[in-house]
């Protein structure tokens, strides 16, 4: 009576148990490219037919005029979605346990509601809210329950009490000189924040990823060239080249997430690379090179699934250098006027801080919440993707 032979290792399908237990590559690479696609039908269909002065979105009656940017922004809420979230949701038991050893951190919880709040507002808030259009007769209203002297505004909309001009609804978070709403102001900036956070991040951990992966796998002299290459990165200064920049092409967001992609990405290069010695020295990447596995394999099975907790925990806490950098160039006038930022709206305000303070406060608290947000998210994801590093700092 003949019987079944037992699996053996070398035989065990691993890429079957893998897309079972996890996810498919091949199904999310196809959901990012079933999503590329049209957004590059839409872009060639913008800058090969419509006029300049046409908005992209204009003949299905949007009037959304899509940028650069914003396709970049779109395509990496894409590679989000399907090399994120979907994974999440495609195995729950894991899920479960990261998110019962995230929410032990409570600050870190309310700063996820809280970033979930800047990222619907980024994403859905301008269908809603309109930007803020320059109104110099409605400048320096105050926000609401707030009131400043008459003598300030040139036409008051609320009511005047005593000689001072009381805050409406019509603009809660008041207006800036130029009669800009600052609530609309706050709300745009959201946006301009995410695609910064987003697009910046997105490009330093693909170059970051490849570089130090790289340079770990194939050691001597490549490696000695490569890490001499980040250290010059990392030494080059950033802010020099973007004053080059600046002056030569002129201020925009698109030339900050570029320069700041192109020389952020040293520490993540280093940081992948020692992750990645440090697996490459386990006992299960020896198993798989003796069975015979590709160095490809390794990486792209192994080494990379099992640093990658580490290294979006080192990439979420990238994001708030990236917006505090915006804010400060903006600050000292070196951004563009035209982006509605909270960097822009918070150097708007700063001559007026005497007898107008909200210009400042108003989008001054809401980065300083993301920022400190981000922080909180950021070691609490290395303490729940990364249970090793807790107990190695315990």
């Amino acid at each position: 009576m003949a019987t079944q032979e037992p699996d053996r290792f070398d035989r065990v399908d691993w890429d079957e148990i893998s897309r079972s237990r996890w996810f498919d590559p091949s199904i999310n690479g196809i959901g990012v490219l079933a999503t590329a696609l049209p957004l590059l039908l839409v872009a060639l269909y913008d800058w090969l037919v419509l006029d300049e002065r046409t908005p992209t979105l204009d003949p299905v009656g949007l009037g959304w005029d899509v940028g650069t940017v914003d396709y970049l922004f779109l395509f990496t809420l894409s590679l989000f979605a399907f090399y994120i979230v979907l994974p999440l949701f495609q195995n729950p038991r894991r899920t479960r346990y990261y998110w019962r050893e995230f929410r032990r951190n409570r600050p870190a919880v309310v700063s996820l509601g809280w970033l979930g709040v800047v990222f619907v507002g980024g994403v859905i808030g301008p269908f809603f809210v309109s930007a803020p259009e320059q109104s110099i007769l409605t400048g320096y209203q105050p926000p609401v329950f707030l009131s400043i002297d008459e003598s300030y505004v040139s036409t008051c909309v609320g009511e005047v009490v005593a000689g001072r001009c009381q805050g409406t609804w019509q603009h809660p978070l008041g207006t800036t000189a130029g009669g800009k709403d600052v609530f609309a102001g706050i709300v745009h900036g959201m946006t301009i924040s995410m695609q910064i956070g987003f697009i910046t991040t997105t490009i330093v951990a693909s170059i970051g990823i490849t570089f130090g992966t790289v340079s770990a796998y194939a050691g001597g002299w490549v490696d000695e060239v490569m890490m001499r290459f980040v250290d010059v990165v990392l030494s080059f200064p950033t802010l020099l080249m973007f004053l080059l920049v600046l002056y030569i092409y002129g201020a925009g967001l698109g030339m900050f997430i570029l320069v700041f992609s192109a020389f952020a990405w040293g520490g993540t290069a280093r940081y992948v690379r020692s992750k990645s010695l440090s697996i490459a020295e386990a006992e299960f990447i020896k198993a798989n090179r003796i069975s015979g596995a590709s160095t490809y394999r390794v990486v792209r099975r192994h080494v990379a699934p099992n640093a990658a907790s580490s290294i979006i925990t080192q990439l979420t806490l990238l994001v708030p250098g990236f917006l505090l950098a915006e804010a400060q160039l903006a600050f000292l006038g070196l951004g563009d006027s035209a982006v509605p930022s909270w960097g822009q709206l918070i150097s708007a305000g700063r001559s007026d801080l005497s007898f107008a303070p909200w210009i400042v406060l108003a989008p001054g608290i809401v980065l300083f919440l993301t920022i400190l947000a981000f922080n909180f998210l950021g070691d609490a994801l290395l303490d729940a993707l990364n249970p090793e590093a807790e107990a190695e700092n315990a």
